[in-house]
């Protein structure tokens, strides 16, 4: 076996076996196959495709990369949740201690920003002393003592994909469906899941930008995690306009506060309670058939009482307080100072603030989730790069959400920075963001679509 004629069946459009993409992906790790071979692979594979079949297996050979988590010994369902990437999704933040506190195991391995969406590593690192670089070890170990934990991807976890997502950000290979999928889903089965809800986003600020591209994604994802017998359910969301009112690090984990303390807008409390929502149904379907959780047929029995009937439940976690009782259990568990709670002055402030205003009367028809997510990374909350350092300050507020009416010179937003070189630029993004018609729009449609 030899990696040129591998490159060259991809590059004519033959499917791979399973061993010679292990081939390949053990040749990347121990360095027998050259990263220039591999980056030959990648670009055949973008412009070529995978079957369904090559997907599974890619995502098999990656996951076997490194260790698998046996979680086993968890009473509770294991059940994780996973987005695509998005501008102020700050959804994990409060889902994970969300559905702890409904009595699910939630492992949780994040990742950092990368271009114009956020990470969700990067915001609980706005919190100080919390620590995201758990060992294996310490993370079943806060597992078991609080129901979650959330750590970013370690040595051990899937290391092939962690050699593989960095050569394609330098070759224009990220976009790739099957290396999306195949990626995403070996990092989350690494985390022993009995089931798994997905995040897809799908517009302007989203990798995805139609529903065509979303829904393949959707579906490959979903037919991926079934193979593996986790029970697999993607929920398309839309990500036109921004989630929430924060865009940025510290001010996104004060909005999740403000959430956990019962005071939230409509759109991120749609996506939080929509899936978790299908977090809790999951998990007691796998209870209740415990026998054989690879038999369960999630399609067969639910329904829209059903789902209502955990949102219910979850709101319920919300008001009671018991929702925000978990998340300083999870705090305190890794390291985080839960006086963030009474006083969110503890994170990060910027130095400085910059209202930005309406540039003419009319009625709010979106705010470009894109343009927000660039300027909010220009400012310094995310990165170009993955070396880039990350100004936990800085970000954007938004004070005028769709479908409200302004006046010309009303202040429909704030940027808040330390660092005033690309200030110009981000104001100039935020301005145009704001697109104003003399008519208001519709609703919002943030669930577009359930793929199970």
């Amino acid at each position: 076996m030899n990696a040129v004629e591998i490159i060259r069946k991809k590059r004519d459009g033959e499917v791979l076996d399973k061993e010679e993409l292990n081939f390949l992906v053990r040749g990347l790790i121990d360095g027998s196959v050259p990263d220039y071979q591999v980056l030959a692979f990648l670009m055949a594979t973008f412009l070529r495709g995978m079957a369904h079949g090559e997907t599974v297996s890619f995502t098999e050979v990656m996951l076997r990369s490194g260790e698998v988590l046996d979680l086993s010994e968890m009473e509770s369902s294991i059940v994780d949740k996973h987005s695509t990437g998005g501008v102020g999704d700050k959804v994990s933040i409060v889902l994970a201690p969300l559905l702890a506190a409904a009595g699910v195991v939630v492992p949780m391995i994040s990742g950092r920003g990368l271009g114009h969406t956020g990470g969700t590593l990067d915001k609980l690192e706005s919190i100080p002393g919390f620590r995201t670089d758990l060992s294996i070890f310490d993370f079943r170990n806060a597992l078991w003592d609080t129901g979650v934990a959330m750590m970013g991807q370690t040595e051990e976890i899937a290391p092939a994909d962690r050699r593989l997502y960095a050569l394609r950000d330098v070759t224009a290979t990220v976009e790739s469906i099957p290396l999306i999928a195949s990626s995403i889903m070996s990092k989350k089965l690494s985390e022993g899941l009995d089931g798994l809800v997905l995040d897809v986003k799908v517009g302007t600020g989203a990798f995805m930008k139609t529903m065509e591209e979303a829904e393949v994604l959707a579906r490959m994802m979903v037919e991926v995690g079934k193979s593996f017998g986790v029970k697999t359910v993607a929920v398309l969301t839309d990500m036109n306009d921004p989630i929430g009112k924060a865009v940025g690090n510290a001010l996104e984990i004060r909005e999740c506060i403000n959430f956990l303390k019962g005071n939230a807008g409509d759109n991120l409390t749609d996506i939080v309670l929509t899936l978790g929502a299908w977090m809790l149904y999951i998990a007691e379907e796998l209870v209740r058939f415990s026998e054989d959780k690879k038999t369960v047929d999630l399609g067969a029995s639910i329904s829209k009482g059903k789902l209502a009937e955990k949102r219910i439940n979850l709101e319920g976690l919300i008001n009671s307080g018991k929702a925000l009782e978990k998340f300083v259990e999870l705090l305190e568990s890794q390291g985080g100072n839960p006086e963030i709670i009474a006083n969110p002055g503890l994170l990060p402030v910027a130095g400085n603030i910059l209202p930005v205003t309406a540039v003419e009367d009319g009625y709010i028809t979106g705010i470009d989730a894109e343009k927000i997510g660039w300027a909010a990374t220009l400012l310094g909350a995310g990165r170009l790069r993955a070396e880039d350092p990350v100004d936990h300050a800085a970000g954007i507020t938004i004070n005028r959400e769709r479908g409200s009416e302004v006046k010309r010179e009303d202040p429909v937003a704030v940027i808040h920075y330390n660092d005033d070189r690309n200030l110009e630029e981000a104001l100039g993004l935020v301005e145009d963001a704001f697109n104003i018609g003399t008519e208001p729009p519709g609703p919002r449609e943030i669930i577009r679509k359930i793929i199970q």
